[in-house]
């Protein structure tokens, strides 16, 4: 009885002969072993998902247990940090799995390019979703869930952080209020 999947892309197979093998490398090795280019620095557990379809620029540092999913294309320039457990789509098949049909057909997967600048920096763990476009020297804070392209220089604060802020700023105003009022009694 053979354990191994006749059916199965000898593609895949050397992929993740080739991920198996990179755990006992370090960050540059594994990197060279990958065919990015010069200066980047890769760690364990990080995968690229259809490498082919994968443009890296120089000196790119990729965190451990990233996820950067290529099939619908991704970019990312020189001098990017991409955190620990970040993960960046370019695809997205949660169509099917609603409908049912999940590893029935892939026509309805819809893939577009995603796309991260230079000079940026996403902790993790954080999402950046399929289609976003990410400009040059942009800041993405941990647990943060990108879902729109971001122009050059952002510091990125999601709507959840910003109601998160603006209710810590109204609790700070209503307590100076309340101690003008205690202070000030005929007011």
């Amino acid at each position: 009885m053979s354990f191994f999947d006749p059916s199965t892309d000898p593609t895949l197979r050397q992929q993740i002969l080739t991920y198996v093998a990179s755990e006992l490398m370090t960050d540059s090795e594994r990197a060279r072993l990958l065919g990015l280019p010069e200066g980047c620095r890769i760690r364990e557990r990080a995968k690229i998902i259809c490498p082919e379809r994968f443009q890296c620029g120089k000196q790119v540092w990729i965190g451990e247990g990233a996820i950067l999913d290529a099939q619908g294309g991704l970019s990312v320039g020189d001098f990017t940090q991409i955190g620990l457990n970040v993960m960046v789509w370019s695809h997205t098949s949660h169509f099917q799995a609603l409908r049912g049909e999940t590893g029935l057909s892939r026509e309805d997967i819809i893939y577009t390019p995603t796309s991260i600048g230079e000079r940026c920096f996403i902790a993790g763990p954080s999402v950046i979703m399929p289609g976003v476009s990410i400009g040059n020297s942009v800041f993405i804070p941990p647990m943060s869930v990108v879902k729109e392209s971001l122009p050059d220089g952002t510091v990125f604060q999601d709507d959840q952080r910003e109601i998160s802020r603006l209710k810590l700023k109204i609790e700070n105003i209503e307590r100076q209020v309340e101690q003008l009022l205690a202070n000030n009694p005929r007011a």
